[in-house]
């Protein structure tokens, strides 16, 4: 509320009216200081910070991006936005995009890999790199339900080329809507800038009037949802850890279940570990579990999976013109037999509310009875 207040007292609401005291730019300094990156860059969405993202990067049509069957739409959508095509590739049973499987799906057109950092839960970084470095493929990571947790001693979002977050209402920090991109590259950045403000460029210490300049559209932070951001991300370490402590009271109190009916789904890095989904045996047997308080099945939450991307299914361009899939010159099949182990994961997967927002007693009474 006092962030709030603040703005509105000050009555400058747009993302370059604020002059030094601009709380978007205060935010971008504070986000790149937090996950250890020279360049962040805050816009409208997550969805806008992945296209940004691949804009910065140079991706287009008849290039190939390749991005998770488990993810929201966003993901898939973002490479669309700039002509480029997804291509599928299969979860393992991390959640998250399976190494060996992209290696599989790689072809002369592939361009991009977007990793997604689903439910906090972080993608196996190294090896995903080590796939694209061998391939010359950009990495862009979908942090966007992630941000705030670490991969190996690093945050999700800076490993690879760049990383993308969204602080829509459902994530770890929250303006409505809202989004950041980061980045090491100075020319990615760059592109991201002008791209996010109409083809503008009012970044010291960039090549301004003399960068090479592209169109762009406006995909701006306003100040009032910096302003809401700023004191979430400085108390977000303590949120992390909140659902870390409350992930091993749920565990806890699992634990005469665990090895018997159900298994916690792995993590890639297990000591920070930020998540808790559940694998059972059977689809019945995640169904039956998922309709207990703070849980849900996997395969039932709408568009992450992506036989529910209607959108995608239906394959209309914007116009005919503009139609990435003509571009691509190839078929790429995004049916439901394009990932069939994604969707058998998922149907037999539940995911847990840690519940940050409760103080750990009452956390722990709800783990007794959602365990019982």
């Amino acid at each position: 509320m006092a962030a709030t207040v603040r703005v509105l007292g000050r009555g400058e609401l747009g993302r370059f009216t604020g002059g030094d005291r601009s709380e978007v730019a205060r935010f971008e300094s504070e986000l790149a200081g937090f996950l250890g990156t020279p360049h962040a860059l805050a816009v409208n969405s997550g969805t806008s910070a992945l296209v940004a993202a691949l804009v910065g990067a140079g991706i287009g049509p008849g290039d190939e991006v390749l991005v998770p069957a488990y993810t929201w739409v966003s993901t898939a959508a973002a490479a669309l936005a700039v002509g480029a095509v997804p291509v599928l590739v299969e979860v393992d049973a991390s959640l998250t995009m399976d190494p060996a499987d992209l290696k599989d799906r790689i072809t002369p057109r592939s361009r991009a890999v977007l990793p997604v950092h689903m439910l906090n839960h972080v993608a196996d970084m190294d090896a995903i790199m080590d796939v694209a470095a061998a391939h010359d493929l950009v990495v862009i990571e979908d942090a966007c339900q992630a941000i705030g947790v670490t991969y190996r001693g690093r945050p999700a979002g800076s490993i690879g080329h760049a990383g993308a977050f969204s602080f829509n209402q459902h994530k770890n920090i929250r303006s409505g809507e809202g989004g950041a991109l980061v980045t090491r590259d100075p020319k990615l950045f760059e592109r991201a800038s002008m791209y996010h403000d109409v083809g503008s460029y009012e970044r010291a210490g960039f090549a301004g009037a003399d960068a090479d300049l592209i169109v762009g559209v406006n995909l701006r932070m306003p100040e009032l949802s910096a302003a809401v951001l700023r004191p979430q991300l400085a108390g977000l370490r303590a949120q992390i850890a909140r659902r870390r402590r409350h992930r091993d009271i749920m565990l806890s109190a699992l634990s005469n279940r665990i090895g018997r009916d159900l298994e916690p789904v792995p993590h890639h890095d297990p000591a920070n570990a930020a998540g808790l989904a559940l694998a059972f045996a059977t689809p019945e047997a995640a169904a039956e579990f998922g309709a207990r308080r703070g849980v849900h099945r996997l395969i039932d939450t709408g568009r992450h999976v992506y036989t529910n991307w209607r959108s995608l299914q239906a394959r209309n361009p914007l116009h005919p013109g503009f139609d990435p899939y003509a571009a691509n010159g190839t078929e790429i099949d995004h049916g439901p037999g394009a990932c069939p182990r994604t969707l058998e994961i998922l149907a037999r997967t539940c995911v847990v509310d840690l519940a940050p927002e409760l103080p750990t007693p009452a956390f722990r009474l709800l783990a007794s009875r959602t365990a019982g």
